[in-house]
């Protein structure tokens, strides 16, 4: 793997003519979508092509400019001979100023290829990606080989080129590629969707389930739990003499010992207790206010819902209006009767 090799960084000859490009030395990060891209078009491809090529895009360090994070890649239709490559680099343009034009904060950094090997064709595609005008000029073009070899483990290597040859038309043909270091950078978003990757691969029907808050929570305490056992039956052992000690990975511990906060397991304990508390109460209010706006709904939709509305609303007033009028004339008959026997 690249991890296990050793880099020597050197300075890039320069070329005969143009403005003297940048020769620092650079360390390269990949995103996983991006190498997704890139396997994704190696499945698709026609199964008497033997590699295919692609452009990567990404972000350089604002820096000192030595650190390039390669963020995503689109696939280049090329046909490659025994004698000759084709390359349709107007699809190339083409995708290219569409994809700058949707994320304008990257730019070009370089191409990749579904193959380890680095012939004479590899050192054309190269010398085109770091020309002037279209290409990465002044900074160096990256060159990424992925090997998707059936049956083997993935092996990903990262190049720069410098331009080799006595004339200038033996150096279009020629590059010397040097191998520099680089790392995979995932968040934890990524992290879980490659873990649900490698669950699925172990199943026959090639899925897996979605764990929930709880079930996740659960599984990444069971996780620390079995690393502090790995951890602490290293110390035991080295305590025993049972196993060499390792004075490198004794101060990474103590480090790493170093950050944990100096709390009380009490206090931690009852911190813990009071954000269940307190997630329980918004749980509980949030239920409170659910039903409440269900049961203003339903008592809104009820006089609707029964009949009558605004017609028996106004029967019934028109019905309370005649009783008021009859009992107004029932009292005044009362009071005419009560006049005349007081005349008598």
């Amino acid at each position: 793997m690249a991890e296990q090799d050793g880099f020597i960084h050197l300075g890039r000859p320069l070329p005969a003519v143009g403005a003297q490009p940048t020769i620092a030395p650079l360390r390269v990060v990949i995103q996983p979508q991006a190498l997704f891209s890139v396997l994704d078009h190696c499945t698709r491809r026609p199964l008497d092509q033997q590699r295919v090529i692609g452009t990567l895009l990404g972000t350089r360090s604002d820096a000192d400019e030595s650190q390039i994070v390669v963020h995503s890649s689109f696939a280049v239709s090329h046909t490659e001979t025994t004698d000759q490559v084709e390359v349709d680099m107007e699809y190339q343009k083409a995708m290219l100023a569409l994809h700058l034009r949707a994320n304008p904060k990257e730019v070009l950094v370089g191409w990749y290829a579904t193959s380890s090997e680095l012939n004479t064709f590899s050192a054309l595609i190269q010398n085109h990606y770091s020309s002037q005008g279209e290409g990465t000029y002044p900074y160096p073009a990256i060159h990424v080989t992925v090997s998707s070899e059936p049956g083997k483990d993935i092996e990903v290597r990262t190049y720069i080129s410098a331009s080799v040859g006595v004339s200038p038309e033996r150096a279009a043909d020629s590059a010397a590629f040097i191998p520099i270091p680089y790392t995979v950078n995932y968040s934890e978003s990524d992290r879980a969707g490659l873990q649900g990757l490698e669950n699925a691969k172990v199943q026959d029907n090639r899925t897996a389930t979605i764990l929930t808050e709880i079930e996740d929570l659960e599984r990444s305490l069971e996780d620390t739990l079995g690393l502090l056992d790995r951890v602490s039956k290293y110390v035991e052992n080295v305590v025993e003499e049972e196993t060499e000690p390792s004075t490198a990975l004794g101060q990474f511990l103590l480090n790493t010992l170093a950050l944990a906060p100096k709390v009380d397991p009490a206090d931690i304990e009852k911190d813990f207790n009071n954000h269940i508390q307190d997630v329980l109460t918004v749980s509980y209010l949030a239920n409170m206010i659910r039903t409440q706006m269900d049961l203003s709904n339903r008592l809104a939709t009820a006089q609707l819902t029964m009949g009558g509305g605004e017609a028996s609303g106004a029967a019934s007033t028109e019905k309370d209006g005649r009783r008021q009028n009859r009992q107004g004339g029932q009292t005044r008959q009362n009071r005419a009767e009560s006049l005349s026997l007081a005349n008598l």
